[in-house]
């Protein structure tokens, strides 16, 4: 039931870690607390994104004052693809 969730650990022991867990129970959410030996415990890897783009962002800051130049330090939404002409199969592309 607990495979491949991410919990929050609360106590640690000389073999296991305690993990809050969500658990869904009949329609509702319960927070679970739960024992879990050491080598089934990995770190979670879902801020590594943000901590580069702040790492990213903070270089492109110092680097901004620097040279006096305004840099734009936004996420954008990714762009619709270039649209393009296909020549027909065996046509002379009228």
């Amino acid at each position: 039931h607990y495979h491949g969730r991410t919990g929050i650990v609360f106590n640690v022991t000389k073999s296991s870690v305690g993990v809050r867990v969500n658990k869904l129970v009949n329609g509702r959410i319960l927070e679970k607390r739960i024992h879990v030996r050491i080598e089934h415990i990995r770190k979670s890897k879902c801020q590594k994104e943000i901590i580069a783009r702040v790492k990213s962002n903070e270089l492109a800051k110092a680097e901004a004052r620097k040279t006096g130049v305004k840099v734009d330090l936004k996420r954008h939404p990714k762009q619709p693809k270039e649209g393009y002409f296909l020549a027909a199969p065996g046509g002379d592309g009228e």
